[in-house]
């Protein structure tokens, strides 16, 4: 099926997900003679910016899921990429990139950036621009909507 003869789903999570799912096929595409996945990499990519942090916070950060987060991290802490230590909770776990992992960072960029690269190009700039708008705007409102219903606002 062409891109032209993909419906429009009625359900704005369908939409995104399917939206998700192709983005990502890209980046892994591009992202494969690296070993990494592009969860691995946008972890990798996130603690360079944040340095160390809490597990909780990465998720937050990511939204992601405790249980993938805790699976995912757990690969890279055995490939060498990212530190755990214990916070001043014990039941707390802090995360840094650790220098292998920003080797690996360091090595998978280029890698990231021909698909980021590939991505623009097909979408073009304007595009580009609106979806990077929009799906912050996006998660702003849904993080919104959920702290307004747990009593957080």
């Amino acid at each position: 099926m062409s891109d032209s003869q993909k419906p429009v789903l009625p359900c704005m999570c369908a939409n995104l997900r399917r939206a998700a799912r192709t983005v990502t096929q890209l980046y892994e595409e591009e992202m494969r003679p690296t070993g990494l996945s592009s969860t691995q990499f946008t972890i990798l990519q996130t603690l360079s910016f944040t340095g160390e942090v809490t597990q909780g916070r990465v998720g937050e950060v990511l939204a992601m899921d405790s249980t993938s987060l805790t699976r995912t991290l757990a690969i890279m802490s055995r490939n060498g990429w990212v530190e755990k230590r214990r916070g001043e909770d014990r039941r707390e776990w802090r995360i840094r990139l650790s220098r292998m992992g920003e080797k690996q960072l360091n090595a998978a960029l280029p890698y990231w950036e021909r698909a980021q690269s590939r991505l623009r190009q097909k979408l073009g700039r304007n595009q580009s621009n609106e979806l990077s708008r929009l799906t912050d705007h996006v998660t702003n409102a849904v993080a919104g909507i959920a702290a307004k219903e747990s009593g957080d606002v």
